[in-house]
């Protein structure tokens, strides 16, 4: 008698084959999505981080922003400075001439851009300087005694109490329009004899003094100019932020070999933005004294007190805040589809979209591309972190 054969039969192993192949196919696609859930969050996670570190950065710079430059003699003052440390001051255009503004913060349009459309619809990051003191005088002035035209002395009217050898100083006119003057103390003021003949201050041109070039290059009159003390040069906060090639970017007067070359702060950041907020009211209207108010933000200068000039020395007195934001973006792409284009994020953004207060929104869309990147922008997550900060330290005036 035949016994029967052991096994699988042909039937039960295609069966086999089949539910392994499902089991197989249904472990990819969990690994799959596991790896992509998990690259989503990690990314997500690196933007929080990167747009948080970049947002307290630069708002920390905000809330100190014009320290010692309050006075209304010094505001947007057009500045000539020189250092040798390699810093510069922004520029801006008014009246079709550019000047270097002394002001609490100068936005200027960056025009480096992933395209040509970018730069002039404003979608480009842009640059963001801050500029700060630290005297603890406050608003503490000498008058000049004397005509200032060329040289390294200036004749003051008094003894410099609370000036020390070093310290930076703005020489300005007390006639609005004007041009001011940073330099630094060369000479020591506790040396001057008790009863001098006659006060004075030097701006020697030394290795010591980066901001002394050996003149002020401007003139002063006698009993109309002032000079005003902004503390030590090791604590001169002078400060620019821009983006380039995806990385926030300091230059600085207060830390060391970053006047010239920026240092990268945070990386991941695709672009930062900002606005001023001013207090345009008209006439009796407008009450500093009684506390400034945000009627209208721009991401230029506007012709706030009205007298025609856009750029003046009173529009910069009526900055009352300033609007950040930040963009940062993961730090891997996701993968779209085969033949597909990448979905992440499908369609420009758009900041300063709220109204705050009193004031409406002035949204601003957002060149989400980085220049010389090869993948495509919609293939990142990204998120916007934005904040108003009010300029105290500027607006408490003399």
């Amino acid at each position: 008698m035949r016994s029967p054969q052991g096994g699988f039969s042909l039937v039960e192993l295609m069966v086999s084959i089949v539910i392994g192949m499902l089991a197989l196919l249904f472990a990819v696609r969990l690994v799959t999505s596991a790896d992509s859930t998990q690259r989503h969050a990690v990314g997500g996670s690196d933007a929080m981080q990167n747009g948080m570190l970049a947002l307290f950065s630069m708002s920390g710079d905000a809330a100190q922003a014009g320290y010692g430059l309050n006075d209304p003699l010094i505001a947007g003052c057009n500045t000539i400075f020189k250092d040798t440390g390699g810093y510069t001051l922004a520029s801006v255009n008014v009246g079709g001439a550019a000047v270097q503004p002394l002001a609490p913060i100068i936005i200027e349009p960056q025009a480096a851009g992933a395209n040509a459309n970018a730069a002039t619809n404003g979608e480009n990051p842009d640059r963001i300087s801050f500029y700060a003191g630290s005297s603890i005088t406050g608003t503490g002035t000498l008058r000049l005694l004397s005509g200032y035209t060329n040289g390294t002395r200036i004749v003051v009217d008094r003894r410099p109490y609370g000036f020390r050898q070093g310290d930076v100083i703005v020489v300005v006119p007390e006639q609005l329009g004007g041009k001011c003057s940073l330099a630094q103390v060369s000479s020591d003021p506790d040396a001057l004899p008790a009863l001098p003949a006659q006060q004075s201050i030097d701006v020697n041109q030394d290795d010591a003094y980066r901001y002394n070039s050996g003149a002020l290059g401007a003139s002063f009159g006698a009993g109309v100019s002032r000079v005003f003390n902004l503390g030590p040069p090791e604590s001169l906060s002078f400060h620019t932020w821009s983006v380039a090639d995806g990385f926030l970017q300091l230059r600085s007067t207060d830390l060391d070999g970053a006047g010239t070359n920026a240092a990268a702060v945070a990386g991941d950041i695709v672009s930062i933005k900002a606005q001023y907020g001013f207090d345009n009211r008209a006439g009796m209207n407008f009450t500093p004294d009684a506390g400034m108010q945000v009627k209208q933000w721009s991401a230029s200068m506007i012709d706030a007190d009205g007298d025609g000039v856009t750029g003046g020395a009173g529009d910069y007195l009526r900055i009352a805040a300033v609007r950040l934001a930040v963009v940062a973006r993961s730090k891997s792409p996701e993968s779209p589809a085969a033949g597909a284009s990448c979905t992440a994020t499908p369609a420009p953004l758009q900041v300063f979209a709220n109204a705050t207060g009193s004031a409406a929104a002035a949204p601003v869309k957002v060149s989400l591309a980085v220049p010389g990147d090869s993948v495509d922008w919609r293939c990142y997550r990204y998120r916007v972190f934005e904040t108003v900060v009010p300029l105290r330290n500027f607006v408490w005036r003399p």
